[in-house]
Order: C-alpha cells, then sequence, then structure tokens
C-alpha cells in the first residue's frame, strides 16, 4: 500500500473528529437574551473585583479559584443575575443565575459543550434550584438531584448556583454600606488631621 494512502487513511478520524469538536458546544440562549428575559425593568450593570476573600471563597466552593479579576452582573434592587463559567468533566458549561431576595429564582444552561450530560439545562433539573438559599455551611437549602452520566456537570452547575448566592449577598452588602449615612462619631474619627 502506498505511503500516502496510509497517512490518510490515518489522518482522516482525527480530522473528522477536529472538525465535530465545535458541533459538540450547544448555545441555548444568549447572555443578552439572558439577562432582558430576567428582569422585568433595565437592569443596573455592576462589575466584582475578585480580590483574596472572593477567591478564597471561590476555593473553597469550586475547589480552585475563579478563572479572571472580575466579575459582570446585572442588578435591580434585591435582584442580581450573573453569568457564570464552570468546568464540567472537561469542558466550560455557561449558566445564568438570577438571585432575588437570597434566593435562586432561575437557573439556564447558555452554553454547553460537553459530549454528554446536556440533560442539565431541561427545566425539570433547573427547577431544583429555584428558591434554594445558602445555609450557614455553604450548602444549598434545596437537595439537588443527580442526573446519570452527568454528575461533574450536576456539581457544576450547583457549586455556581452557591458562588452567585455568595456574591449577591456580597454586592448587597456592599452597596448598603456605601449608602449608609456618617454618625457623628464617623465624622470625627474621619477628620483630616495634618501631622498625623
Amino acid at each position: 500500500m502506498n505511503f500516502k494512502v496510509k497517512t490518510w487513511r490515518c489522518l482522516l478520524p482525527i480530522l473528522m473528529l477536529l472538525q465535530a469538536a465545535p458541533l459538540l458546544a450547544a448555545t441555548y440562549i444568549t447572555p443578552t437574551e439572558f439577562v432582558a428575559t430576567s428582569f422585568s425593568a433595565q437592569p443596573e450593570q455592576g462589575l466584582i473585583w475578585l480580590k483574596a476573600p472572593e477567591q478564597a471563597m471561590a476555593v473553597k466552593l469550586f475547589g480552585h479559584r475563579y478563572a479572571g479579576l472580575r466579575l459582570r452582573y446585572w442588578r435591580t434592587d434585591e435582584r442580581t443575575a450573573w453569568i457564570l463559567d464552570e468546568i464540567g468533566k472537561e469542558r466550560m458549561i455557561t449558566m445564568g443565575i438570577v438571585v432575588d431576595q437570597d434566593q435562586i429564582s432561575r437557573v439556564a444552561i447558555l452554553e454547553y459543550r460537553e459530549s454528554r450530560g446536556g440533560e442539565i439545562r431541561h427545566p425539570f433539573f433547573t427547577q431544583q434550584f429555584v428558591g434554594a438559599s445558602m445555609d450557614s455551611k455553604q450548602d444549598l437549602s434545596n437537595p439537588i438531584d443527580g442526573i446519570s452520566g452527568a454528575t461533574l456537570s450536576v456539581r457544576a452547575v450547583t457549586n455556581a448556583s452557591r458562588f452567585a448566592l455568595y456574591l449577591h449577598d456580597l454586592v448587597l452588602s456592599q452597596s448598603a454600606e456605601a449608602k449608609a449615612p456618617f454618625t457623628s462619631q464617623d465624622s470625627a474619627q474621619n477628620t483630616y488631621a495634618p501631622g498625623r
């Protein structure tokens, strides 16, 4: 057999797999659509920097630091929306999570890149998160049933939901601190004194 023919016989299956790889990614809803359908009024856009305390919580919830230095979020009053990425078994899953008054009100899988486990996008799975809050041990208050063959994807969505609840609480508490009025005692302590 000719060397060129042997080479093509070996390379052809590899090339076919490489071409099919992008087909594994499925986009179910765009980030713009997710945000638009998560709020009744136009939300404000915010940015949170993932400093050492936030990354420490990410390590606790995900088992690793969260990729990136900052996260964008959307907010109206006590409702926030987050678009988070977390690895399933081998590839990233992009999900949108809405938190309203310290409870999850919506989970949507925006893009799924794994070859198996895409069932997590269906309402029978995502509805389990609605109404969930985070307890003192940083666990979800709702029990989440797994899906056979998608254990790591289920874990990714669960951990991202916990992180969204944490970030929601952080953003609201920072906002409350920023709006808190100064007392006369605060003013006295913050007075500039040259030479000090």
